[in-house]
Parts: C-alpha cells; structure tokens; sequence
C-alpha cells in the first residue's frame, strides 16, 4: 500500500467515525421529542383549579406558575391503582434529578367526604414530602373533574375500607405556560413518564 493509499484509507475510516458518532450521538438530539403521553393540542389555558390544601389554606392551580404540574384524580383508601400511580410518580421525578424542583406533583382528592386535608397530606407525604393533596366541597370536586373528562363513582363494597371509588387513572400533565399538555396513560413507565416530564421542564 502506498503513502496515498494508505492516507486515503485512513482518511475514510475517520469520516466513517465522525459519521458513527453525528449518527449516535448528535442526531437524535435534533430530533423532536416523541411523547409517551397523548398530546393535548387544544392550544388553551388548563381549567381552574383551586381547593384547600395543606393546613387547609387555598392552592390554585396558578400557584405553580412557571412549573410543570402534574395532576392526578383519586383517593387515600384506594387499594391499588391510586398507590401504585403516585409511587411511579414518585420515582420518575426523582429519576429527574435536580429538575425534580421544576416539577409539581398534584393530587386531587374523589373521595372528600374522607379525604380531609390531615388525611391527604399525611398520605401525599409519604410518596414525597413535595406531593400535595387537595380537597374541597363535593360541588367543587365535581364541577374540576368535570373540566378536565374524569370519571369517579362510589360503590358499595365488602371491603374494609367500606365504599370504593371507580375512577380515571389517567394523570394529566400542565406546562410551564399553564396549557393542559398531556394526558399519561396508567401503564406508563417510570422512565417513559420521567422522559415527558424532563422534555416538558427543559
């Protein structure tokens, strides 16, 4: 192999690494972010939110401004899915890191007759000290959930729990402009809910 063969060889190995690395490295970062969550294009401001929350002082939803805010319907004497869903959601914001600050976890109550604030913030805190339980009149309840399409109804049981609530398990995800952005299914990863919510708090 002569000089010139051999600075032509090596020359192509090298434009064949750059090319390996701008594929592996660089390209999907100019791709856009393919959420997990159905997208809400809907464009508008999310509805009004605001109910009592720890101590029992007033939380909008326009208190988070700035924040991605996170926003779950259920109950404390849900025997399943309302556990499981905030601890995923207590791992996913931790997996965030730092930007775990940027995000707000929201959890509003579809059960207030036993759901008192004690009651929720007890609960909420013991998936993250930062999650925050609301409440509120009946009419309240019903008038947010309402805005936002979630279903709940109370049925009798043989539990010991008493009556149990059927509910939406969606958790509905609020931008930083205060847009309603995503609805994230109940079968969702930790990690494919901690991709949207690391997109979404930049």
């Amino acid at each position: 192999m002569t000089a010139r063969t051999r600075i032509i060889a090596l020359t192509a190995v090298g434009l064949v690494a750059i090319l390996a690395v701008v594929w592996l490295l660089v390209l999907p970062r100019l791709q856009p972010h393919t959420f997990y969550g159905q997208v809400i294009q809907s464009g508008s401001r999310a509805p009004t939110v605001e109910l009592d929350g720890p101590g029992g002082e007033p939380v909008a939803l326009s208190d988070f401004e700035d924040k991605v805010v996170v926003m779950y319907f259920g109950y404390t004497f849900c025997p399943d899915v309302c556990p499981i869903t905030l601890a995923k959601l207590a791992r996913a914001t931790d997996a965030l890191g730092d930007k775990a600050d940027d995000v707000q976890v929201v959890m509003i109550t579809v059960d207030p007759q036993r759901d008192t604030v004690e009651v929720l913030e007890e609960y909420t805190t013991a998936f993250d000290p930062t999650f925050i339980g609301l409440t509120g009149v009946p009419a309240d309840i019903d008038r947010i959930a309402t805005t936002y399409g979630v279903y709940y109804q109370a049925n009798d049981s043989t539990s010991a729990a008493g009556y149990l609530v059927d509910h939406t398990s969606t958790v509905m995800v609020v931008d930083r402009s205060g847009e309603l952005k995503l609805v994230i299914p109940f079968d969702a990863t930790d990690e494919q809910v901690a991709a949207d919510l690391a997109y979404l708090v930049g």
